[in-house]
């Protein structure tokens, strides 16, 4: 009889970069879950994303490089194939649970254009869903205590004292123990740790706390809704729990007895808040990079477990982007690409199993958010050592992480020249 195909759990943080995790050097919070995670299965020290959400999620659900479909913040077009019609095509049972905010971002006086131009939870291809912000943003009221959340097709009720966050773990949960005889795909795209920074139910203030995102917009602009008088200190508090939600869904593997069967991926979207700074190694500290494009916007963590596959204490060094998350989870579980999809992304199941793989040479980003509050547009490419931006910028991002001197071509030496003619062919092969 063949083995069954692998479950795949895959998770990812909001705002939450690179050095907020402990297994990664970081000092200024307590991430046992994913600590263990990383050293009982595989560490990434290279994984980049978009520098914001929306850019990161379309490419991650699709495998594709935003200048293939990317239409605008907070969306992903209605025609979409997304990861959840592929697996669920292929006979997955799928779910998700978490922050969906990918049919309609912008507000009635932003962007009207693109109102409602997006994908609705219920055509995303999932079995079930359980998640915030499905609709239109000026309804989308609070993700942590006191959430609106909305499951299979209605809005849950007499949400008072709850947290966004269990509830989504709850449902998936759930959804694992009706499933566990089948072949599952599970997406988490969780709600911490973005703002607002609140209590979580772990911090003293939470009982009295009353969340000011369930108000509604009320005449108020967006700047006014979006810039919450809220408190970095809290940061620390959400990591932690979204630590702690984190092991809730990896114990119910473990309850079930399907550890063995199953790849449970953990990543970031883009870089921590820009106001919230943290320590790595006790000293060097780094302020989130949410939004920008160099590294502390880009780099995440990524953490892997597989008992029995992939190897203990693995860490990884190649480099990996978004694109790369559907190739390889359809990889691990013996999924084909559909006739005529496109996928930009590269597999790095290999890597997962401590082999060597198709290695990149570098990642590729288009990065155009297309709101109304965040006009930057930016297309570069980034190796081990090296950016190059199409305008002609080339940085040495080990020397250079803040990208404060850049180099031009009348100035380059030898190796600078070398990278750059490797490079700028990259760009013209990047068209639709």
């Amino acid at each position: 009889m063949p083995s069954r195909r692998p479950n795949i759990v895959l998770i990812m943080s909001d705002d939450l970069g690179y050095e907020a995790i402990g297994a990664n050097g970081g000092t200024s919070y307590a991430t046992p879950v994913l600590d263990g995670m990383a050293a009982t299965g595989a560490r990434f020290e290279n994984a980049h994303v978009q520098p914001l959400c929306t850019p990161t999620r379309v490419q991650l659900m699709t495998g594709k490089y935003n200048f293939r479909n990317y239409i605008g913040f907070g969306l992903i077009a209605p025609d979409e194939v997304t990861f959840g019609h592929i697996f669920s095509d292929a006979g997955y049972k799928t779910c998700i649970a978490g922050k969906w905010q990918l049919h309609s971002y912008n507000p009635p006086d932003e962007m009207p254009e693109a109102r409602s131009t997006g994908q609705t939870i219920e055509d995303a291809g999932f079995d079930e869903f359980c998640v915030w912000h499905p609709h239109h943003t000026e309804d989308k009221g609070s993700r942590y205590k006191d959430p609106i959340v909305y499951e299979n097709g209605k809005f849950l009720g007499n949400m008072e004292g709850k947290y966004g966050e269990d509830i989504f773990a709850d449902y998936i949960i759930d959804f694992m123990e009706k499933n566990q005889n089948n072949p599952f795909f599970v997406y988490f795209p969780m709600a911490l740790t973005h703002r607002p920074l609140e209590p979580t139910p772990d911090s003293p203030e939470f009982d009295d706390f009353v969340p000011p995102s369930n108000l509604t917009l009320g005449g108020r602009t967006w700047d006014e809704l979006e810039g919450w008088d809220d408190d970095p200190r809290y940061y620390k508090d959400m990591v932690e729990y979204h630590d702690k939600v984190i092991g809730r869904v990896n114990d119910k593997l473990e309850e079930l007895g399907i550890a063995e069967d199953t790849l449970v991926i953990y990543v970031g979207d883009n870089g921590s808040p820009i106001e919230v700074c943290s320590l790595m190694h006790s000293h060097i500290e780094v302020c989130g990079g949410k939004g920008l494009t160099v590294d502390r916007g880009t780099h995440v963590p990524m953490i892997a477990s597989w008992p029995g596959t992939i190897p203990e204490g693995h860490v990884e060094t190649d480099l990996v982007d978004s694109s790369d998350f559907l190739p390889t989870i359809m990889d691990a579980a013996g999924i084909s690409a559909p006739d005529g999809y496109v996928m930009d992304g590269r597999t790095f199941l290999p890597q997962l199993r401590g082999e060597k793989g198709d290695s990149r040479d570098w990642m590729y980003f288009h990065f155009e958010p297309m709101s109304g509050r965040v006009h930057r547009f930016a297309r570069y490419i980034r190796t081990h050592q090296y950016k190059l931006y199409d305008d002609g910028r080339l940085f040495d991002v080990n020397a250079d992480p803040e990208e404060e001197s850049a180099c031009y071509a009348a100035n380059d030496n030898t190796e600078r020249a070398a990278v750059r003619a490797q490079l700028l062919p990259v760009f013209d092969q990047m068209v639709k």
